[in-house]
């Protein structure tokens, strides 16, 4: 019998440097949106590098006297006021960085021919926008962690260091608080002093409906700040009254231990106290103090929306930036980077306005901080709408 010989081919998976080819059809992230990004992000860290330095040079020739006529150490200067200092200032003026960072490489890429290029190999300008949304979407998450979470704690030090070396005029005493500290439950402080957490002449009134059914009064009150948990209070030369029906019961003592709902922080409001509480603590501050009828919280509900306004501004300014500077013009980078420097600073100063606003007048913090985001962002469609196409 003979025997037959087959030959099959087989065929062979091609390899290219040692990968294989894979022909997708649609890439998410692109070499373009790579160049894009990279130009994006790099050109913000270093404007941030270079504005800051230039304002940690100003502030400390502003602050130096200060510091140096209130004996303040090198290493509480430059850890407790300066490393705090820098991250505040970055994120607070992140849009700016934004706005420069963006009108910069841009400038630079029309001025080299490079978006013509892009143009001419047929993507679009809506397409050549995607990489700048997606950097503008990491600078808007890292800029909103930074201000929920990171800055709250590192700015505790920093307004430390401002109020012992610097400014030195921050309030320390209350006068007359009266606050609910529970449903039906009233306190009352004649005078509170901050550094010593002590109130003089103090009183808690119970009612149950309309009628009062306990009344505490004592000479003192005083915050015990060494407890594990939290609202813990020490009461000095007391008197308690419990009303039942026509009787009445008395209880005297010259020290004692309670749970008050209330702390410090509720009776006596520093200035920048809201930047120091993280957003959830931010949020639950305010519905407390709304319960308990406190008024003056405009500073603490601007805070809590600003800190979601500010990340959202940066995919306004960058849609202005990237339409205004992606046009090759004769009067190169110093006309575009002028425009948008003078939109940028416009932004800030709206924004600071309007919390002014909501501070001294009657207007919604929420509104407030939302309507410079708002005007610009029809601003940013009117510039999209004429940009380069």
């Amino acid at each position: 019998m003979r025997h037959i010989k087959l030959k099959l081919k087989i065929p062979k998976i091609r390899k290219k440097n040692k990968l294989f080819q894979l022909s997708i059809p649609f890439k998410l992230i692109t070499r373009l949106d790579w160049y894009i990004i990279k130009k994006f992000l790099g050109t913000y860290i270093f404007s941030i590098i270079l504005i800051i330095s230039i304002a940690v040079v100003f502030d400390f020739n502003e602050n130096m006297d200060k510091m140096m006529d209130h004996n303040a150490p090198w290493k509480a200067i430059i850890f407790d006021y300066y490393m705090n200092f820098i991250p505040y200032f970055a994120n607070l003026f992140s849009q700016l960085f934004v706005f420069i960072s963006v009108i910069f490489f841009t400038t630079k890429l029309a001025e080299h021919s490079e978006i013509i290029a892009m143009f001419s190999s047929g993507v679009s300008f809506k397409r050549i926008l995607r990489p700048y949304m997606m950097s503008a979407g990491i600078i808007a998450l890292a800029t909103y962690y930074m201000g929920a979470y990171v800055i709250p704690r590192s700015s505790t030090k920093r307004l430390e260091f401002t109020e012992k070396y610097i400014r030195r005029q921050q309030t320390n005493f209350a006068s007359n608080v009266q606050l609910e500290v529970g449903k039906g439950v009233i306190a009352y402080i004649e005078n509170y002093q901050r550094e010593e957490k002590t109130g003089m002449n103090f009183s808690l009134d119970k009612f149950k409906g309309k009628k009062l059914v306990s009344h505490l009064t004592a000479s003192s009150i005083s915050y015990d700040s060494t407890y594990t948990k939290k609202n813990r209070w020490t009461i000095h030369n007391y008197m308690i009254r419990k009303l039942v029906g026509m009787r009445e019961k008395i209880t005297r003592g010259d020290k004692k231990d309670t749970i008050i709902n209330m702390q410090p922080n509720d009776i006596l409001i520093v200035k920048g106290q809201e930047q120091e509480l993280k957003t959830p603590e931010l949020k639950r501050y305010i519905i407390r103090q709304k319960e308990r009828g406190f008024a003056n919280i405009q500073s603490f509900e601007i805070e809590y929306y600003r800190r979601y306004a500010i990340p959202f501004a940066a995919f306004i300014l960058t849609l202005i930036g990237a339409s205004l500077s992606s046009r090759k013009t004769k009067g190169g980078m110093g006309l575009s980077l002028g425009i948008g420097l003078a939109l940028s600073f416009s932004y800030i100063l709206f924004q600071s306005l309007s919390s002014s606003f909501a501070i001294n007048g009657n207007f919604p913090p929420m509104i407030a901080v939302w309507i410079p985001n708002i005007i610009y962002a029809f601003i940013a469609f009117f510039v999209y709408k004429e940009g380069p196409k």
